[in-house]
């Protein structure tokens, strides 16, 4: 399994923004940011396959979430822009091999131990 490990989360005020990243220790296919909020289900943010895909946003990413990918260096950018209270929570890196919904927390085998993401009103 390959080991991830997130960076990048703070404090913001509504409508500022946070670039988190995660270093993956070797290759995978597909890379993704997950978040947790207290008592709410894991949900998928933003993913990408390969180096050619523009990248797959859930609902609450789409318009001001943005992916890259450094594959040489084997880490994910996750840049969050006008970030609102409801973005408060706990993002996790995953990778996995392809298998299943892209978003679907089921794809991945690998996991980080998250940074926090808190967005004050």
């Amino acid at each position: 399994q390959v080991r991830l490990v997130e960076s990048g989360g703070g404090t913001v005020q509504a409508g500022g923004s946070l670039r988190l990243t995660c270093a993956a220790s070797g290759y995978t296919l597909c890379l993704a940011w997950f978040r947790q909020a207290p008592g709410k289900e894991r949900e998928g943010v933003a993913a990408t396959c390969n180096q050619f895909d523009s990248g797959y946003y859930g609902d609450s990413a789409k318009g001001r979430f943005t992916l890259a990918r450094d594959n040489g260096k084997n880490i994910l950018y996750l840049q969050m822009n006008r970030l609102k209270p409801e973005d408060t929570a706990m993002y996790y890196c995953a990778a996995g091999g392809g298998e299943g919904h892209i978003l679907s927390s089921n794809a991945y085998t690998s996991w980080g131990q998250g940074t926090q993401v808190t967005v004050s009103s």
